[in-house]
């Protein structure tokens, strides 16, 4: 068999499932992007995917990451490498894990129009709302695949199934409808149902995590990721923090260009509190 992925912390679990469990032997292929966020208009057409990647470009400019990562991929070549594997391998089968999460599920709608002629060869392993057992021994309900043991996920395989006829009717239409919809956001409502939002979604849980003290904007960003609810991706954040900056909603000390780690932010029009001398000369001796 081959699996199949959407995120790079869900290999390391898989790898190790099989360890445990030789029957899980196989190659492992990650599908890299996050549709849960940014532009889907016409990415089947390489005018659309380009545009796709230029954002991705533009969110990553001064940011922690390599201003070369959007590009140093391409899911379409890992596609071609997946159907030239089913096609060599013609009694083997694909089997998909998936989250109740939208960088999962997106993922999967993205994937689907592209193996309908693998019908009865897909099976896909979908944690929806069911317990696993964590590290202390506790049941809980994981969003994501790596979020379970390697010895869970060897359990999990139970909850393999063939992805049905219907299914690879119904899926597809959804992908289209969510291009067509183009929409900045894209969150995932229970099941599979995922709903289109607009690009100002996650700025309330931004503002949440500021107060009128200033507060080192990659902190911000950090408690941000941790106490969200409906999670998204680090760079799409700061690319929404930036703009309530721009916007006038927060307001900064530093400079913003120099990467997330050099500069501090704090709720516009706030006062800050009274710092001691000490303190006022390490923030003047630090800028």
């Amino acid at each position: 068999m081959i699996h199949i992925v959407f995120q790079q912390a869900d290999i390391d679990v898989i790898k190790k499932a099989m360890q445990i469990d030789e029957s899980l032997q196989g190659e492992v292929f990650e599908i890299k992007d996050e549709f849960g966020v940014g532009p889907l208009k016409d990415i089947d057409t390489e005018e659309g995917w380009n545009a796709r990647l230029e954002w991705w470009r533009e969110l990553l400019k001064d940011s922690s990451y390599k201003p070369d990562l959007a590009g140093s991929f391409d899911d379409r070549e890992t596609v071609k490498k997946i159907k030239a594997w089913l096609q060599e391998n013609k009694d083997e089968e694909a089997w998909i894990w998936m989250g109740q999460n939208q960088h999962d599920i997106t993922g999967y709608y993205w994937l689907m129009p592209q193996l309908r002629e693998y019908q009865g060869r897909l099976m896909i392993l979908f944690l929806n709302n069911l317990p696993f057992i964590n590290e202390k021994g506790l049941l809980f309900y994981p969003l994501s695949i790596h979020e379970i043991l390697p010895k869970e996920s060897v359990k999990a395989k139970k909850l393999a199934r063939s992805i049905t006829l219907s299914e690879f009717e119904v899926d597809p239409d959804e992908w289209k409808r969510l291009s067509e919809e183009n929409a900045m956001v894209r969150i995932l409502e229970g099941g599979k149902k995922i709903a289109s939002k607009d690009e100002k979604f996650y700025d309330q849980e931004i503002m949440k995590n500021l107060t009128s003290e200033w507060q080192k904007a990659w902190r911000v960003l950090s408690n941000t990721l941790h106490r969200m609810k409906i999670k998204t991706g680090d760079v799409f954040l700061m690319w929404r923090m930036k703009h309530l900056i721009n916007t006038g909603w927060i307001e900064v000390l530093g400079d913003v260009s120099k990467g997330w780690k050099e500069f501090d932010v704090k709720i516009a029009g706030t006062q800050q509190t009274a710092t001691t001398e000490s303190e006022t000369a390490t923030r003047e001796n630090h800028y």
